[in-house]
């Protein structure tokens, strides 16, 4: 394929802006998708149940059509996650990517039952120095009263590509907290849909993420608040090295019939090179009175009397950039209940700062 296009905005900008959606050249989407038999589950509770038929659902928006396409009809993981634990249980998902197991089109469910609620951890790992491929699709529905924590992490290695659709469906008094931690892959795109659809529902959206190199992310965050008193709040905190670039779309879209709602988004990417390349989008729209929305977008360097600082009490220049980070970056790390997967992101912070 010579060119793919992803992640349109919602509402077209002005083109100068060069934001309206990414485009990647030379871009390899494998026709024939093999086996991948590399995928741990593990869950502390019965109440969590695991199934493979996954329903015919629509994606709202998606990465792309060619992309989710390939998700509906060639998938090779299908993980169907029916959460009915009216007290708290867990579940892990690891994909692990080797030379047996290099390309993943996953497709997942996730099914939260009314007054239930769980923690659910995805993580992306490699193994292998090897060039890998994932295109994967979440799909959430958290009914009425129910509560979810949702973990992604991302850790696949540089020479890779990971796209991502994500399309959630809160349902009245839910309560959807989602940690997306993205480290991994050359190309790095991803896309959020969320329908607020009833009444008090609410939810959080955390992303930190860490890329150099040459590497690029381009995140488009789509949030329709339909129901009353419905609530959103998103927060991007990232850090570009070297040549690395991102581009962050955040979209609120305060529908008719949202009166009372509430919606904020709040991004800040910490430029550690004066190569890197940070572009933002931040939107508002409105067809309801008694509303409140709030956006902000920035970038800049780490403040040298803060490194100056740091570095007066015994820290070298490199221990005091990744102190800033991890500080940054500390209000999303300390949502994640899984102790394994928090220390692996302090790792991969230490890793790709140093």
């Amino acid at each position: 394929m010579e060119e793919l296009k992803l992640n349109d905005t919602p509402v077209r900008t002005s083109r100068n802006f060069n934001i309206n959606n990414i485009k990647l050249k030379n871009i390899v989407i494998p026709d024939i998708i093999e086996k991948f038999e590399n995928i741990a589950i593990i869950s502390d509770t019965e109440k969590i149940y695991i199934d493979s038929k996954i329903h015919d659902y629509k994606v709202y928006y998606g990465v792309s059509d060619i992309l989710v396409r390939q998700v509906k009809s060639k998938a090779n993981s299908k993980i169907k996650v029916i959460v009915d634990c009216k007290q708290k249980g867990s579940l892990n998902i690891i994909c692990n990517f080797d030379k047996e197991n290099k390309n993943l089109v996953d497709n997942i469910e996730i099914i939260v039952n009314e007054d239930c609620e769980a923690d659910i951890n995805l993580v992306y790992k490699s193994f292998d120095n090897i060039v890998s491929y994932h295109n994967g699709i979440v799909k959430l529905v958290a009914k009425e009263n129910s509560s979810i924590n949702i973990t992604i992490v991302n850790l696949i290695n540089n020479s890779s590509n990971n796209f991502i659709s994500l399309d959630n469906e809160i349902y009245k008094s839910a309560k959807v907290n989602y940690i997306m931690a993205e480290f991994g892959g050359k190309n790095s795109i991803i896309n959020y849909y969320t329908n607020m659809v009833d009444k008090d529902s609410k939810t959080n959206i955390n992303t930190i993420y860490i890329k150099n190199k040459d590497e690029l992310i381009d995140m488009n965050y789509i949030c329709h608040l339909n129901g009353e008193k419905s609530d959103v709040n998103l927060e991007v905190n990232g850090a570009l090295c070297e040549n690395a670039k991102k581009h962050f779309k955040g979209t609120l879209d305060f529908k008719k019939g949202s009166k009372g709602s509430k919606g904020n988004e709040d991004e800040f990417c910490t430029l550690l090179s004066d190569t890197a390349r940070s572009v933002a989008l931040p939107m508002l729209l409105c067809s309801e009175e008694d509303v409140e929305g709030n956006h902000s977008s920035a970038a800049g360097k780490i403040d040298n009397n803060t490194l100056f600082y740091l570095m007066s009490r015994g820290f070298s220049y490199k221990e005091a950039m990744k102190l800033v980070i991890k500080a940054k970056f500390d209000k999303a790390i300390q949502k994640i209940t899984d102790v394994n997967i928090k220390e692996e992101i302090l790792s991969e912070i230490d890793r790709r700062v140093d």
